[in-house]
């Protein structure tokens, strides 16, 4: 169970951003904007990398990576209906968009290093 904690506390953290009003970062339009789309990316890759460790730990199916993202994709749509209800805010089908790239990327690297690792692994007797 210990396993989801970072998974809780993480989707707390999305949970709290989402629920600012106006957030903005920087002064600048285009910098803030970009920032901003790339945090989401971050987050939620780090998210899904969350969420992947968790099931690892507590779930015994193959494809653990796909779970974990498809899981992460869920929870940034349901954080942008979220973000919907919050005065200056907006829900856009373009963030989960962004979000999704983001736990696929992540899920995508880590998935390739271990694939390499394996395959660099000599054979034991």
């Amino acid at each position: 169970m210990s396993g989801w904690l970072p998974v809780a506390a993480w989707a707390a953290l999305i949970f709290v951003a989402s629920a600012t009003p106006d957030l903005r970062l920087l002064a600048d339009d285009t910098l803030d904007t970009v920032t901003r789309k790339v945090g989401h990316m971050a987050v939620f890759g780090v998210l899904a990398l969350f969420v992947w460790r968790a099931l690892a730990m507590t779930w015994h199916r193959s494809r653990l990576w796909a779970w974990a993202a498809a899981v992460t994709i869920l929870y940034a749509w349901s954080d942008e209906v979220h973000q919907g209800s919050v005065a200056g805010r907006n829900a856009s089908i373009g963030d989960v968009a962004i979000d999704a790239a983001g736990a696929l990327i992540a899920v995508g690297l880590v998935w390739l290093v271990r694939s390499r690792r394996a395959r660099d692994q000599p054979a034991q007797s």
